[in-house]
């Protein structure tokens, strides 16, 4: 079946939005340079136009097989490496709809993935780990501007970082990371931080939160004082665990 491009006539006159086929992307990630980041985890990479996440989605589905090549020698392994994974890929899209997908088709790739390895061992994918992917997945994709920095609200767009504190190249379970914030301009402009250190705004950005979580949220945006992240299990990241610091 031949693959659609374009919603309509007038979102592409209005937005210049005309999809990527999937031939053309995966042409363009076999190009050299890219095609060697592909297989490299620890290899960042944004997309500023993410659309319904078509190059994010082929770029998981290559770090995906890469772990399991080399970095999945039990279970335990492949599910702290493919988080991993999963937190060096961002995305800002301007149309809602489109976030909303790109979040969507993130999830089912690294869902179907996971679920296909877990099988292999006769067990099912573990709750924490599907819930640490979709707090990793709401934090990396955002709606707003490339170009301004901001969501469609005006807030600043914030992207986390994902900082693993040992070496994972060792292999050495289980992987522990520690989230810090960062604005968009802050990463244009290579500014430093101290590790877990969290925004401080009243105002939410506009990662897409549709995921239905246990965990009360509310306590995301209010004042924060030095109320920073705490160094967790990868495989933890969906409690949010926080701690205030001196200074």
């Amino acid at each position: 079946m031949e693959q659609k491009l374009i919603k309509s006539r007038l979102r592409v006159r209005k937005h210049g939005e005309v999809f990527t086929p999937t031939w053309m992307v995966e042409k363009m990630l076999n190009v050299e340079g890219v095609k060697e980041s592909c297989n490299t985890i620890e290899a960042t990479f944004l997309e500023p136009a993410a659309g319904e996440g078509n190059f994010l989605m082929a770029i998981l589905e290559r770090k995906l097989d890469l772990v399991k090549k080399q970095y999945s020698p039990t279970l335990s392994h492949y599910e702290n490496y493919a988080l991993f994974a999963l937190s060096t890929l961002y995305g800002i899209e301007l149309l809602e709809d489109n976030a909303q997908m790109c979040v969507m088709n993130l999830m089912e790739v690294f869902t179907d993935d996971y679920r296909s390895v877990a099988e292999t061992y006769n067990m099912k994918p573990k709750r924490k780990v599907l819930q640490s992917a979709k707090i990793i997945i709401r934090a990396n994709i955002v709606q707003g501007n490339f170009l301004t920095r901001k969501t469609n609200s005006g807030q600043p767009i914030i992207f986390s970082e994902w900082k693993m504190t040992g070496d994972p190249s060792r292999k050495a379970l289980p992987l522990k990371v520690i989230r810090s914030e960062y604005t968009l301009s802050e990463i244009a402009t290579g500014a430093t931080k101290s590790t877990g250190e969290r925004m401080e705004t009243g105002t939410p950005p506009e990662q897409i939160s549709f995921f239905s979580l246990d965990e009360s949220e509310d306590h995301a945006f209010k004042e924060q004082g030095n109320l920073k992240y705490r160094t967790v299990k990868i495989t933890d990241v969906y409690k949010e665990e926080t701690e205030y610091v001196d200074g």
